[in-house]
């Protein structure tokens, strides 16, 4: 439940984000999540795959709301 609700928390920040802020918040909020589910390595893999995918899922949640 708590990861459900911090990945909503986490899709409301980033949808107001351009698209530098957006990388640098997907990093950062999968840096944390990674850290908090894998530990170093995990925060390494999350904060990568947060930078790549910061933008696609802002966009999709901005689509959304339209």
């Amino acid at each position: 439940m708590t990861r459900f609700i911090f990945a909503g928390c986490l899709a409301a920040l980033l949808s107001a984000c351009s698209t530098t802020e957006e990388r640098i918040a997907g990093a950062a909020a999968g840096a944390g999540t990674g850290a908090i589910i894998g530990g170093p390595i995990g925060a390494v893999a999350g904060g990568a795959v947060g930078a790549f995918a910061a933008p696609t899922v802002t966009g999709s949640v901005k689509r959304m709301r339209e």
